[in-house]
């Protein structure tokens, strides 16, 4: 969650957390939001698949281990993605979001009674969360699509999408 004012924040935060979010700022760090979507130079990024390389080949000489190590190199490729598309997230927290409310609708209702009943829950809050993510009002899609007479008719949902992604 981000809070609102400093003093939220301050109050919030350890006293470490704080001494160490001061110290990086204060030499110099990139702390503005748009300084974290900045792909890395090439010298940088090579020195990170260097250090991915060392760190993921090395045998500790523990099977589990040093199995865990190989699978996490052989996806190499797509875990320094990053490297070249910065704007991909480093964090699942989106895709978490939007099963959120499957997962307490779930646990509040007992679960559904039919398959029917669950699918069309589902449908529903996912095209509810579309939505949201559109900046569309759900309950005025859904009256547009049963044939209610609203303001102005609303596209449909692909064309919407299709749209963001375009922007």
């Amino acid at each position: 969650m981000v809070s609102s004012t400093p003093c939220d924040w301050n109050q919030r935060c350890s006293p470490f957390a704080r001494h160490r979010v001061r110290e990086a700022n204060g030499r110099g760090l990139p702390h503005e939001p748009d300084s974290l979507f900045r792909a890395p130079c090439r010298r940088r990024a090579a020195a990170l698949r260097a250090r991915f390389e060392r760190l993921f080949k090395r045998r500790t000489g523990y099977v589990m281990l040093d199995r865990l190590l190989a699978r996490l190199h052989r996806r190499k490729h797509e875990l320094l993605r990053v490297l070249d598309r910065p704007e991909i997230p480093l964090h699942t927290n989106g895709s978490e979001n939007d099963i959120r409310t499957c997962v307490i609708k779930r646990k509040i209702s007992g679960g559904a009674v039919s398959d029917a009943g669950r699918q069309a829950r589902d449908v529903l809050l996912g095209l509810m969360k579309t939505c949201m993510k559109l900046d569309v009002a759900f309950f005025r899609y859904l009256g547009d699509r049963l044939g209610i007479p609203t303001q102005e008719p609303i596209p449909p949902l692909p064309h919407l999408i299709r749209q963001a992604a375009q922007a």
